[in-house]
């Protein structure tokens, strides 16, 4: 389904925040995030469904208001949680990272206690 197409991965909206966050922030766990999440990112250059699938039913209102019609999660480091979505046509794949969150913001995106 994916051979011989070209995979982008796109940080969106809160992810790309995040990120940029952590890339300023020189603390042992911000690196240690950071690596994870770079890791994550090259691993989902060669596999891009390797994240866990999450339920349609599950997906927060928020992604299906901006149409999201499918959801990954991957564990990250320090029990963070990256959300990504697929898309694509018939050239190329694009991975949209849509959220990194640490566990109670995961928790909170779900409507989890």
């Amino acid at each position: 389904m994916f051979s011989g197409k070209e995979i982008k991965v796109l940080l969106k909206n809160q992810a790309k925040e995040v990120y940029e966050k952590l890339e300023k922030d020189n603390t042992k766990d911000a690196k240690t995030l950071l690596n994870s999440i770079n890791r994550a990112i090259a691993i989902l250059k060669s596999d891009p469904q390797y994240g866990l699938p999450i339920a349609k039913q599950l997906i927060p209102i928020e992604y299906k208001k901006e149409g999201v019609q499918n959801l990954y999660r991957i564990e990250l480091s320090n029990f963070w949680r990256m959300l990504y979505t697929i898309e694509g046509n018939k050239v190329e794949i694009f991975l949209f990272i849509l959220s990194i969150n640490d566990h109670k913001g995961y928790n909170k995106l779900f409507g989890y206690k």
